[in-house]
């Protein structure tokens, strides 16, 4: 029963990754280095890491590397943060540059031992990156700042092209997958974006246990908030000491996802096996 067992969560051709390769992507990994920062793609393990920074792209990930949660899904190192570096907008800025990105997409940890949550840190951010990049846009993947408003508004009033908060799972997963999140306050978040006249947008993760009928009311909950932009992938355990995977997610499910969603009017839906939160990202701001 054990040996079965096994043999069905062997990971299927769908999932195969490239080893990450090129000059491009050596390029973008010199520049990172070099300007001391993080990012999603390596400290989260994205299986697109290849496909991105080999096209000179990535998601840049700010307020240091260490989260003050401890998501069950993510592999972002989780304690006590270091003290925010105050000349990180500038060189993330700068590193915009030396990539000639067109479109950036910036993320960050969850920063909770912070009294504003980190978003001053964002805001400047933001500025910067327009100041020293006019033609480039930006797509933020934000916290939930629990909830506070006047915190949101200051990521608002920066004018990100796109501003993402994701709710990462189903309702009733929520508890066992996510750290210190609740479900409607993310909800409460993206409809406060989405009312603000934001492009917003969310991602959920599914292979956790979820059905696919809370797949459809999770996606239908975010419409209701105004929500525009949805992303749908495959989870996959980054560690042994992380959730296991109860499902290897068909592409034909994914495709029935996306069809529902943009039946639903979704503005995009990007669902399939290796979709992650800033996939094909340049395309969301059209």
């Amino acid at each position: 029963m054990q040996k079965t067992e096994r043999k069905k969560r062997l990971k299927p051709d769908w999932l195969k990754i490239k080893v990450p390769a090129g000059k491009e992507y050596l390029a973008v990994k010199d520049i990172v280095e070099k300007n001391k920062l993080h990012t999603i793609c390596t400290s989260g393990k994205c299986p697109n890491m290849n496909e991105c920074w080999g096209k000179g792209t990535a998601t840049l990930m700010i307020l240091g590397d260490v989260c003050t949660r401890a998501c069950k899904f993510c592999a972002v190192k989780t304690g006590r943060p270091n003290a925010v570096d105050r000349e990180e907008p500038k060189r993330v800025a700068h590193s915009v540059q030396l990539m000639k990105l067109k479109h950036v997409v910036i993320t960050s940890v969850d920063r909770d031992d912070l009294e504003d949550f980190g978003s001053g840190i964002w805001a400047e951010t933001i500025e910067e990156i327009k100041n020293a990049n006019p033609g480039t846009t930006i797509e933020t993947l934000i916290p939930d700042f629990m909830g506070h408003k006047q915190f949101l508004d200051k990521v608002i009033e920066a004018h990100p092209e796109v501003i993402s908060h994701n709710l990462e799972t189903v309702k009733r997963l929520t508890p066992k997958v996510r750290s210190r999140s609740v479900y409607h306050r993310s909800l409460e978040v993206v409809k406060y974006l989405s009312e603000a006249g934001v492009r917003s947008k969310s991602g959920i993760m599914v292979g956790i246990g979820e059905k696919e009928d809370e797949v459809i009311e999770t996606m239908q909950d975010l419409r209701d908030v105004g929500c525009q932009i949805m992303t749908i992938g495959q989870y996959l355990q980054p560690t042994k000491k992380h959730l296991e995977v109860q499902e290897y997610v068909a592409p034909d499910k994914f495709k029935r996802y996306e069809d529902a969603g943009l039946a639903m009017g979704f503005r995009f839906v990007e669902s399939g096996p290796l979709v992650r939160s800033s996939y094909h990202a340049e395309k969301h701001v059209k």
